[in-house]
């Protein structure tokens, strides 16, 4: 496989098919690794790639994917990780707010209560580590319930901020719509998974 650098000096944009290659083949590739194997420090690499890689490195290979495939459900679950570790504080706190109108989404979540930073980073982990040790179809799931209960929390912030800052409020709104369509999209991996048609 090529690294940044060389990729970076081939001439003009990489060929469609070529990126879809690679992004599939490494996608399969890492999955497969963890969960052939029942070291758990190997699963602990997994689930910290983009600390180890950088995120756009793991961008380059998966970002492009569809949503219905391996690499694009991969490329959704490290970003939503990356997020929480970046963030932690408002997370919890979007988390905190939209639990009580998502509680069925919160109990797939699995999210220790009260959420904090602590739990909510303890949950962006477990999935991941899910994808490589455990079910795959239910890190998913997790992952798309987490989305959702985040989804209803930012909606209700926007609410709140819809008299002091539109433009905030407006923002708020349309990332809770992104992540609504970021729960749909990993609940229907979770499906091909089980189908066995995620690849």
């Amino acid at each position: 496989m090529l690294d940044p650098k060389q990729a970076d000096e081939l001439p003009g944009d990489m060929d469609p098919a070529l990126r879809s290659e690679i992004a599939h083949t490494t996608a399969a590739a890492i999955v497969h690794q963890g969960r052939a194997s029942d070291d758990p420090e190997l699963v602990a690499r997994l689930v910290t790639l983009v600390e180890a890689e950088g995120l756009d490195v793991v961008a380059a290979m998966w970002a492009d994917s569809p949503a219905d495939t391996l690499p694009g459900a991969l490329w959704r679950l490290y970003v939503l990780r990356e997020w929480v570790r970046r963030d932690p504080r408002t997370i919890a706190e979007r988390y905190r707010l939209g639990v009580v109108a998502a509680p069925v989404h919160d109990v797939v979540a699995g999210v220790a209560s009260p959420p904090g930073p602590a739990e909510v980073r303890q949950v962006a982990d477990a999935v991941l580590s899910g994808v490589f040790a455990g079910d795959l179809a239910v890190a998913l799931e997790r992952g798309a319930a987490f989305c959702r209960v985040l989804a209803t929390g930012a909606a209700f912030d926007a609410d709140h901020l819809d008299d002091l800052d539109d433009a905030e409020s407006m923002h708020l709104t349309h990332g809770a719509s992104l992540l609504v369509r970021t729960a749909d999209e990993l609940t229907e991996a979770a499906s091909l998974w089980r189908a066995d048609r995620l690849d």
